[in-house]
């Protein structure tokens, strides 16, 4: 069986993998959609080390071929979502709505391949009552990550109906963060995009408002739209240093900001931070707590998420995947088995 490998920056191969029942909580499922995410892209281009070749892919969606003999939640034949990151949904910190840092956490790290093993299957995976049609896959997919880390951060940014939402980052979570927001009630939501292709689709999301400029200008620009106030809630969803600040000094003092953008040289100085009066929340989405309500808002046709895939490939093309996300030539690329 092939899967995706990644040997080196740049070299991604589609190579045997081996995924198979092991210990009695797993689940083995049948990939029906995965992709690529921003997120792995650190390590193709070499910024996040890897240590040897490294199976990739974390979001995913398929029907279930087989189960561990604990499994007692889902069954052979249904089709079922899941998080990036495993959870058992009874320790303590799921208990307290983060299955993300669940006490017997695993990050799923093979999905780019046509079967997957899901380790603690009754807590991580979500069944539907019925396989969905064909034209909802890409859309349902998205809820495995690139959509549950949006909501996550209108949700950890306190987004509420008539905010002023800023979201920095034009990539498919911050897309998918300018939908959360607009979900959630948001007023005014300004993208800051540099690309049209970005800006259109963030527009067709909600947003009402784009801003090119970054850094401290993006921040004069801000000020200057919320006459020199600062937005009431900013999402951070790129992960640099320089996204974190613009993003903490484009918000209001008693104002929210969230990150989700996978942290990459981000050094905050504890002055400004004191100063600057907001709050701060974020990390690894807890994707599991909102998989259900985003699943039916798909299905219900409320939502319609999967417009930010702009590629789609047979899995086998997986590297094809990568260079065109690398090269900015599509915001996120759909794989098919």
């Amino acid at each position: 069986m092939k899967g995706t490998v990644l040997h080196s920056p740049g070299d991604v191969r589609f190579e045997t993998v081996d995924p198979r029942i092991e210990a009695p909580t797993d689940a083995v499922i049948r990939i029906a959609a995965t992709c690529v995410c921003g997120s792995d892209l650190w390590p193709y281009r070499g910024l996040q080390p890897i240590e040897g070749p490294t199976p990739m892919g974390h979001e995913y969606c398929g029907y279930v071929e087989e189960v561990g003999s604990d499994v007692t939640s889902i069954e052979k034949g249904q089709f079922v979502i899941g998080s990036f990151a495993t959870s058992d949904n009874t320790c303590p910190y799921c208990t307290f709505g983060y299955p993300s840092s669940c006490a017997q956490r695993e990050f799923i790290s093979r999905a780019q391949a046509p079967f997957l093993r899901v380790p603690l299957a009754d807590g991580t995976l979500v069944a539907t009552r019925e396989a969905p049609p064909e034209d909802m896959l890409a859309s349902l997919l998205t809820t495995s990550d690139v959509l549950g880390t949006g909501w996550f951060a209108a949700d950890a940014a306190h987004v509420e109906p008539g905010a002023t939402v800023v979201v920095v980052g034009d990539g498919a979570v911050g897309l998918l963060g300018v939908l959360s927001a607009k979900q959630m009630g948001a007023e005014r939501i300004i993208a800051m995009s540099r690309h049209e292709s970005r800006q259109e689709l963030a527009r067709t999301f909600g947003a009402t408002d784009i801003v090119p400029e970054r850094g401290d200008e993006g921040v004069e620009r801000i000020r200057d739209m919320t006459k020199g106030i600062g937005a009431d809630s900013v999402l951070e969803c790129v992960g640099t240093n320089e996204s974190m600040m613009q993003a903490i000094r484009s918000t209001r003092p008693g104002g929210h900001v969230s990150f989700v953008g996978v942290p990459h040289g981000v050094e905050l100085a504890g002055e400004e931070l004191f100063f600057s009066h907001v709050h701060l929340h974020g990390g690894p989405a807890p994707v599991r707590r909102y998989l259900p309500n985003l699943i039916q808002l798909v299905l219900d046709g409320a939502i319609d998420p999967g417009k930010v895939f702009d590629l789609t490939l047979p899995l086998e093309q997986v590297a094809e995947g990568y260079r065109a996300m690398d090269e900015r030539r599509a915001i996120k690329a759909l794989l098919q088995p």
